[in-house]
């Protein structure tokens, strides 16, 4: 099961130097992955009166993919995954270009994780359709795989339309491995179809994890796909799992299938950088054996 460390970035600032030094911090302690929450825009007074999620307008979210840019020239090994990019509140062709860009400056180390969202604030922001987030986002990941194998590509869907054109340069992986990431049932199914893992955004392995991921691969199977194709993306937090369970969680999501494991040093109440560095040491050194 590879382990992997989740970017603090709504706890760390816009410092430039931070950002490096928690990403070469994460490399250096043999992290596999990095990975990166994703929100282009986010509510705030008085808007966000009511709102339930965790992240308002006055935390920051780096841009994942422009993020990714910078640390593939300050990392060499780590594989940079979103987790997860909103895909149907962007341009579809954009993002296969923009994540072809970062694959071919990483080496080939992108993962993209995506999602539909669920802030119709944000997707009205950026002139996107709420409604109908789930259906298109099936048509984007056709059109992102079409564009990252073929240098020349005609499609005709429903919400696209590309007549013999290409982007270049095309990825080093061809395609860039797509991980879908919900909750709900019609994305266990979606994941089934089309993707290449999937990230299921629960906190602890417990049975409520381990029926959905029984489910995905029966899923899986009845899409006619080798169901240990698909990988899953289990989820470690060091503020709500004490230090004595870490070992025992990362057996029990190892146990039920995840193929990797996200480490996330969030809510803690860390105050620098640093605090974050030493925390993903510590995770590391229990987790290692």
């Amino acid at each position: 099961m590879h382990i992997g460390a989740i970017f603090p970035q709504s706890e760390i600032g816009a410092d430039p130097i931070a950002v490096r030094d928690i990403a070469q911090a994460a490399e250096d302690l043999g992290y596999h992955h990095l990975l990166a929450f994703e929100h282009v825009i986010l509510p705030g007074p008085p808007e966000y009166r009511g709102y339930a999620g965790a992240a308002t307008a006055e935390q920051p979210f780096h841009e994942p993919l422009v993020l990714f840019g910078y640390l593939a020239a300050l990392t060499q090994r780590i594989e940079l995954v979103t987790d997860v990019l909103v895909l149907p509140q962007r341009q579809t062709v954009l993002v296969a270009k923009q994540a072809a860009e970062v694959d071919v400056l990483s080496g080939g180390r992108l993962r993209l994780g995506i999602g539909v969202g669920w802030i119709p604030n944000e997707f009205a922001a950026l002139g996107a359709d709420y409604s109908n987030r789930g259906t298109r986002s099936e048509e984007q990941i056709v059109v992102l795989r079409a564009l990252w194998t073929e240098p020349v590509v005609t499609f005709r869907g429903r919400w696209h339309q590309i007549e013999a054109a290409g982007i270049s340069p095309l990825p080093v992986q061809r395609p860039i491995p797509i991980w879908i990431g919900g909750r709900v049932e019609a994305t266990l199914r979606r994941v089934a179809r089309m993707g290449d893992g999937w990230f299921p955004l629960d906190e602890h392995p417990d049975d409520q994890a381990r029926e959905k991921v029984e489910r995905l691969r029966m899923y899986t199977v009845e899409a006619g796909r080798d169901p240990t194709a698909v990988g899953i993306e289990g989820f470690l937090s060091v503020s709500a799992v004490p230090r004595e369970r870490w070992a025992k969680h990362a057996e029990g999501w190892r146990t039920i299938g995840a193929t990797h494991l996200a480490v996330s040093t969030i809510g803690a109440g860390f105050a620098s950088p640093q605090q974050h560095i030493d925390a993903l040491q510590q995770v590391k050194e229990v987790l290692r054996p």
